[in-house]
């Protein structure tokens, strides 16, 4: 009985502590997921202000930190003089709009991130997804603002906005497009699913560019002989477990049995 107590007691010192950095990223997951649950229950206006605010708030946190990077840069820039032509100002100001302090950096930030989050926010619920129009889209609104707000540029503010603008969503553009493209796996991955799924069960996953090099898509399964999977440079030993594999499957098979 008494050691009976004692293995009893020793069972919880024997079970693994969690992790106390897994728990608080759980934690997080949990309650940002019931944040988004919240959120997507509201209205339009409700939530597009909390993301706005929320990005905007994040930006600012972003910039005040870029700022204190650059904070000896902007205050070594010289005073703008009136006697100044306007594209010597317009270049000065630029400068110390791109390389002010924390406040300037988080100000600037904020607007960019704030209205680009706020407009993408309104388009996915209005257009039901998020696509390359929707982010151009809302490049542009953060681009515009971002001028208007740090003065980038010459004096003429409109066209300032609208190029910068466009510069914005012609950069936003083209990456999104670029994760897009990079995100998606290749087209000729979708002919071989299942034969990667068969090559994995078995163990053989490191023969997938030997199908592929002999262009032995899922079609041609129910075809596999043992002279193909020879021109294809598979040894013996999986080449044998392959073809029964094949002959095991009752949907390969059957499917052998009509092509006879």
């Amino acid at each position: 009985m008494e050691r009976g107590k004692e293995q009893g007691m020793m069972v919880p010192r024997l079970m693994p502590q969690q992790n106390p950095l897994e728990q608080l990223q759980a934690k997080f997951k949990e309650v940002e997921n019931g944040f988004r649950a919240w959120l997507a229950k509201q209205s339009l206006p409700v939530e597009a202000a909390v993301v706005t605010t929320t990005s905007a708030a994040q930006g600012a946190a972003i910039g005040a930190f870029m700022g204190t990077l650059t904070n000896d840069v902007s205050s070594s820039l010289p005073t703008p003089e009136a006697s100044l032509n306007p594209q010597a100002m317009a270049s000065l100001k630029q400068a110390q709009a791109l390389s002010g302090g924390p406040l300037v950096q988080a100000r600037n930030f904020a607007v960019m991130t704030g209205v680009n989050a706020g407009i993408s926010c309104v388009m996915k619920r209005l257009r039901g997804k998020e696509d390359v129009q929707s982010s151009m889209l809302a490049a542009f609104g953060s681009g515009a603002m971002f001028s208007l707000v740090s003065g980038v540029g010459g004096p003429n503010q409109a066209a300032n906005a609208v190029t910068s603008g466009l510069f914005f969503a012609l950069v936003q553009g083209g990456l999104f497009q670029l994760g897009k493209k990079f995100s998606q796996p290749p087209v000729e991955d979708v002919y071989y699913s299942r034969t990667r799924s068969m090559l994995n069960s078995l163990g053989l996953q490191n023969y997938e560019k030997n199908f592929k090099k002999g262009l032995l898509t899922d079609s041609t399964l129910p075809l596999l002989t043992d002279s193909a999977l020879r021109d294809v440079k598979i040894p013996p030993g999986p080449r044998l477990l392959i073809i029964d594999h094949i002959q095991r499957d009752p949907e390969l098979r059957e499917k052998q049995g009509r092509r006879r």
